[in-house]
């Protein structure tokens, strides 16, 4: 069992390989590279192991060192959230959150229900980034993502804020006079349809359901949107048919400023999930999180 003594230089070790030189890990530490190397020396005589191969260019890890490496950096990473949930007793959480979300989660889930933490949590600054691409989180420095459905990346971790979604396609009654109104998915195709276009240029398959089956109907239309507001917008101004969240358009269907059809067939699909890193949750995002989970 190492010493308690030991825990430094393990911990030096650690920034090393995280680093990829002793030099970055000595400026980003603020110590002598001298002292981190010796430390490190010092290390794999004690555990009478090799845990880096060191040359002019650059440095790799043994078989040895690789495991080391990922046994110290689960340890770090548990002490540190450890550390992170005393916070949680303190009676104000404080902080910034980032979040990166679509227009459509920041409106209809996102400010309805953070909107207490004026009162509640008054020292968390809440960032809410409207995109509508997928981000790297971790990279792009968010603390959390929003997207359909509860599919994330290895590390993440995933949790529903919103029931499920259900779609609609909307025209105007213009629109429906002129082309009809379609009564099965095949019908679309004598419409032009208002397309949902995400960052890599590829189209959303617009996703129906008949006799049971899950069926795609390719939008053909002059325009497409990255955003669900915007396709709706265009249904609005009778540029096409949209398939967009019932959500969006409850008020026209209300009002008959849009007209739903092909209701039997259209999708539900799974509702909104906010994800984040597993590792290190601060206080402030605990209680984003803990606001918005249902």
């Amino acid at each position: 069992m190492a010493k308690r003594e030991n825990y430094n230089e393990l911990y030096l070790f650690m920034q090393v390989v995280r680093e990829g030189s002793f030099t970055a890990a000595a400026q980003r530490l603020g110590l002598a590279q001298s002292g981190i190397s010796r430390s490190v020396r010092d290390l794999e005589a004690r555990l009478g192991v090799q845990l880096l191969v060191r040359t002019t260019r650059r440095l790799s890890l043994t078989q040895a060192g690789e495991q080391l490496y990922q046994t110290t950096e689960s340890g770090f990473d548990a002490l540190d959230t450890g550390l992170a949930t005393l916070a949680h007793y303190r009676e104000t959480p404080s902080g910034t959150v980032r979040i990166n979300a679509s227009q459509h989660a920041i409106e209809k889930c996102l400010l309805p229900k953070l909107a207490i933490f004026k009162q509640r949590y008054p020292d968390i600054r809440l960032e809410l980034m409207n995109e509508s691409r997928f981000v790297d989180i971790i990279a792009e420095r968010f603390d959390a993502g929003v997207r359909l459905g509860p599919e994330v990346g290895q590390g993440m971790v995933a949790v529903r804020i919103t029931p499920d979604m259900e779609m609609a396609v909307v025209g105007t009654p213009d629109h429906l006079r002129r082309y009809g109104f379609p009564q099965i998915p095949a019908d679309l195709a004598a419409h032009p349809c208002i397309a949902y276009q995400f960052a890599d240029g590829g189209l959303y398959q617009w996703e129906l359901v008949l006799d049971g089956k899950s069926i795609t109907h390719r939008p053909e239309g002059q325009w497409a949107f990255s955003d669900s507001y915007m396709e709706a917008e265009a249904a609005r101004l009778g540029l096409g048919l949209a398939y967009v969240p019932v959500e969006l358009v409850a008020d026209d269907l209300e009002r008959g400023t849009l007209i739903r059809v092909l209701q039997r067939y259209s999708l539900r699909m799974d509702g909104l999930f906010l994800y984040y890193p597993h590792r290190n949750v601060s206080p402030a995002l605990r209680a984003v999180i803990d606001t918005l989970k249902i």
